[in-house]
């Protein structure tokens, strides 16, 4: 089987191939792929990789997880009209990592902000499109770079080693986009900051959305 692709980080130059490792079970039953997961993230997390390792062989982990949409939960797939949200579908009982799944309605988008951990994300449904900045000279954000689409089965990680700041969308016009992303922290908890084009800096803690009800 072909290694997954992560396609190119705005921040961090050319295409990212992760190394296919042999430890990498078959994936479980539609309704045990989350827990299969989590029991390798947490096993690779047990070995304490440098950040570089970790982005490898977890982005490996999260494309098998998000190769094949049959495993979320309805009550965490629903988009809201008001904003995108964001579901807990995981938090480390030592908040070393999250899982999380991402639902964009129709044209909705972040504002720019940055993560401060690092951060993988999978497609799992739909289309995202991401667009990096970075601060110029004179204080303000500018993109830097052209935006990625992000499609089915496809990861990028970001962090601040290798780039932070970005502004996430769906990238489809007529239907709702999900995507699965597992961070280096409890995300919901995390001290983080959204900023303006003009170089202004709003500190904020995202907490979960609630699922919907079945």
């Amino acid at each position: 089987m072909k290694s997954p692709v992560l396609p190119r980080n705005p921040l961090s130059g050319p295409p990212f191939h992760p190394p296919v490792f042999m430890n990498i079970l078959p994936l479980p039953d539609a309704g045990r792929r989350l827990d299969h997961f989590v029991a390798q993230f947490s096993a690779l997390l047990d070995e304490r990789p440098a950040e570089a390792d970790l982005l490898a062989r977890g982005g490996a982990l999260l494309a098998a997880l998000v190769a094949r949409d049959d495993w979320l939960p309805a009550a965490f797939a629903r988009p809201r009209p008001e904003r995108y949200q964001q579901y807990a579908l995981h938090v480390d009982a030592r908040a070393r990592f999250s899982v999380v799944s991402f639902v964009w309605g129709p044209g909705q988008a972040t504002p720019i902000h940055d993560h401060t951990v690092w951060g993988l994300i999978g497609l799992l449904r739909g289309a995202e499109r991401s667009q990096a900045y970075v601060r110029s000279a004179g204080g303000r954000w500018q993109p830097r770079g052209a935006p990625v689409t992000l499609l089915p089965g496809q990861v990028e990680a970001v962090s601040p080693r290798i780039g932070d700041v970005h502004r996430v969308s769906n990238a489809l016009a007529g239907q709702p986009s999900i995507s699965i992303h597992v961070y280096g922290a409890d995300i919901g908890r995390v001290q983080r900051s959204v900023y303006l084009e003009d170089g202004t800096r709003k500190p904020f803690v995202s907490g979960y959305s609630a699922p919907a009800a079945a």
